[in-house]
């Protein structure tokens, strides 16, 4: 092939901070053209051709046009395998890759061309305007068929020093494709890619990065020779279960590129049974920074199962152990894509898939051999049946020691947090005493909440991971002083507390030792002292019985004010949860002290009394909208991997679905634009999830069931804050105002269901 040819085509092929600008533009749902303002009539043109007006210039003006479905799936499509990590792409859709070694001026127009540094990847997309259209690919996919050896010829002539993997993918959107089609891929041994798969691993790609490109390498390459790895590990067989297994130590890179995840989702369906969740991008970025940054390491071994066609190879070594069952040697793993389940620690082994310790580090692995797919989920369940894990308080609590000699601020600060929590919980001289959750042992306080409150102080200061920015008002750089000087302060200030109103702390229902109470009063103590250094009544050099000495006349004020509260304003503080409820209480008690000690005026308490003035229907609202939203995403997402296809009428009791399909229905008979229809799902109400949640009890109790109800509690009991939800929605509806009570019920259940305000 001409060497003139050759450039041309390599012209058309972009990389690096060029493949990343057209990602850019290419993630857009709209293109955009420039006009000059004095072409008016061409302005009004392309008005009338359906662009619209973006942004005004001094001299011209920006429109915008919606992409044609076409070019939106072209344009999705490219961006995955683009986020995916493929180095070399196309720059736009006019991609022609020439075939023929006699005319050179025929070629085959190519939408997707990726390329990294093991494989080229040729892509056709398809979309249909039409929902579920069957396909008719006969006569592209048998132009294919003749052109493809010279596709790969071209290819090769591109790059002639590189042995690259090769596969053609049909990409197809709303198409069904047809039995026909399915052999004419199979006879080029090409990949159809359909909406599932492609939402799978776009989702994956999201969760996850480029590290998602090894499961897509064994989707592809499933069987495929990998040349180029190096298969052979020290190793020990030996049984257990009455099954075979090997035990070694192997670079995650080699295990990477052998192993797949069989995630429970659609584009995994021909390799039922599936087990695995999809990794989770906040845990596989935790492995990662903890692998590379910290220089972790988990001792714990990888569970996989080597899924060999044949016996494995073993060279048995020549040395053994007398009288040992198990046997020493050399082990050959397969060398091939898709060769190695990975039943369990997918996170473990896919956060070493960007490190710099990839194919520098080992890690330990149980090996199974052609364990079935069922046996593998069994095996899963039962490694995550037994396993328990670690708490939020004993991770805090263990905090206290592992991070005290941290060279990192933040880290020393944490575990200073953590043990001033710990020595007011168990020493027996603090009124807290047993009172703190510390490690498994359960109580009514939470070293979380000591965490936040000391965090949000400016009794510490502000440090960064490298450096002191700020000395607080109690920390002076050192950690031992600032323990002592601080924890004492605590100390005194809660057993003051105590002394001073034994009939409210002695209480069953102690309005203090509860998260916010705690929280509440060291706020409140850290705004006294602020106020008295900024005044210059105290010093920083002061000792802790000189700060406590110098605030008691203010927190006796709170104090008094506990003393006294009635029922009403109690159960409002008790019952006001999630971080705004932490924030009234706090700010309740700067209100009291304030009306004894008009000097006492801490930032931001004028502004909170203004806003908790109006009413609470707009952001009770705005919860409930969230809510809704979340049970519509989540709920369809449980049914869907329970029940697949026929989710909903599997999923939805019989007079819940009639119900959503009568009201679509109506809804529809009024919407003249069929785009614009709704479906059955839409038209759920709020409480018609409470139906469903208590017909599929077993896959929505783990995550719908009211934390507060107890353990053995009846179904109807846990989900009764669903009928509250649905009262108060209710009300909004018909402009009732939403009480305080209501609007932290909300609050809580908002920051209960994960979602962010």
């Amino acid at each position: 092939m001409k060497k003139e040819i050759i450039n041309q085509l390599l012209q058309q092929l972009i990389s690096d901070k060029d493949l990343e600008k057209n990602l850019r533009l290419r993630k857009k749902t709209f293109i955009n053209k420039s006009i000059l303002n004095k072409n008016i009539d061409e302005y009004n043109n392309l008005i009338k051709d359906g662009w619209e007006l973006d942004k005004k210039f001094k001299n011209s003006k920006r429109l915008k046009k919606e992409k044609e479905k076409v070019v939106l799936f072209k344009d999705k499509v490219w961006c995955l395998f683009a986020s995916l990590g493929f180095q070399t792409m196309n720059i736009d859709s006019e991609f022609k890759l020439n075939y023929s070694k006699n005319d050179e001026n025929l070629s085959k127009k190519i939408d997707v061309f990726a390329k990294d540094d093991e494989t080229i990847l040729l892509i056709i997309c398809k979309s249909s305007i039409e929902k579920n259209k069957e396909s008719s690919f006969e006569n592209e996919l048998n132009e294919i068929k003749n052109i493809i050896g010279g596709l790969r010829t071209t290819i090769n002539h591109l790059y002639p020093n590189q042995k690259l993997k090769f596969k053609f993918i049909l990409a197809t959107e709303d198409y069904s494709i047809s039995e026909n089609d399915k052999k004419l891929l199979n006879n080029i041994n090409g990949i159809h890619f359909d909406d599932e798969i492609i939402k799978y691993y776009s989702d994956m790609q999201k969760q996850i990065g480029y590290s998602s490109r090894y499961q897509l390498l064994g989707s592809l390459f499933s069987g495929q020779e990998i040349p180029e790895i190096n298969n052979q590990i020290p190793a020990i067989k030996g049984k257990m279960g009455g099954k075979t297994y090997f035990s070694f130590s192997i670079e995650p890179e080699k295990l990477l590129k052998i192993g797949y995840v069989l995630h429970r989702n659609k584009a995994n369906i021909n390799m039922m049974p599936t087990y695995q969740r999809i990794i989770q991008r906040s845990r596989l970025k935790s492995v990662h920074e903890f692998i590379d940054k910290k220089k972790g390491y988990f001792p714990n071994s990888i569970i996989i199962s080597i899924n060999s066609e044949k016996d494995l190879k073993f060279d048995r070594a020549n040395t053994q152990v007398k009288n040992s069952i198990s046997d020493v040697g050399i082990l050959h793993l397969p060398k091939k894509y898709r060769s190695a389940f990975i039943i369990d620690g997918q996170h473990r082994l896919y956060g070493y898939a960007n490190s710099e310790y990839k194919s520098k580090n080992s890690i330990p692995v149980v090996a199974f051999v052609n364990l079935e797919r069922e046996e593998q989920v069994k095996l899963f369940m039962q490694i995550n049946e037994n396993q328990k894990a670690v708490s939020k308080n004993l991770r805090t609590t263990l905090n206290a020691d592992l991070l005290w000699t941290s060279e990192n601020y933040l880290e020393q600060h944490k575990a200073l947090r953590s043990r001033i929590s710990i020595t007011l919980g168990e020493n027996r001289n603090s009124a807290l005493f047993d009172k703190i959750s510390i490690g498994e042992d359960r109580r009514t306080i939470t070293q979380e909440a000591f965490d936040k409150s000391l965090n949000q102080s400016n009794f510490l200061g502000k440090v960064t991971k490298n450096k002191v920015e700020s000395l607080g008002t109690i920390y002076d750089g050192n950690l031992d002083n600032t323990f002592d000087h601080l924890s004492s302060f605590l100390r005194l200030t809660f057993n003051y507390i105590k002394d001073s109103i034994p009939e409210v702390w002695n209480s069953d229902n102690c309005i203090i030792l509860i998260n916010k109470g705690i929280y509440a009063f060291i706020k409140l103590q850290d705004d006294i002292i602020n106020m008295l250094i900024d005044n210059k009544s105290l010093s920083k050099e002061n000792c802790s019985n000189t700060y406590f000495e110098k605030t008691k006349t203010y927190l006796d004020t709170a104090i008094n004010f506990i003393k006294n509260i009635d029922e009403e304003t109690s159960e409002s503080l008790r019952k006001a949860y999630g971080t705004g409820g932490y924030l009234k209480y706090w700010r309740t008690l700067q209100i009291a002290v304030r009306d004894s000690h008009e000097e006492f005026t801490p930032d931001g308490l004028d502004d909170y009394i203004k806003k908790e003035a109006k009413e609470f229907n707009s952001k009770s609202f705005t919860l409930i909208g969230d809510i809704e939203l979340s049970f519509k995403r989540n709920f369809k997402e449980i049914l869907q991997e329970e029940f697949g296809e026929n989710w909903f009428k599997k999923g939805v009791p019989h007079q819940t679905a009639k119900k959503a399909n009568d009201l679509a229905f109506e809804k529809n008979q009024k919407i003249e634009n069929i785009e614009d229809e709704v479906d059955n799902w839409d038209c759920l109400t709020l409480i018609a999830y409470r139906s469903i949640a208590l017909n599929n009890w077993k896959i929505f109790e783990y995550k719908y069931a009211d934390p507060k109800e107890k353990k053995n509690a009846s179904k109807n009991n846990k989900t009764k804050w669903m009928v509250k939800l649905e009262e108060i929605r209710n009300q909004i509806s018909h402009q009732y105002s939403v009480t305080e009570e209501d609007y932290y019920f909300l609050e809580e259940l908002h920051d209960r269901l994960g979602l962010t305000q």
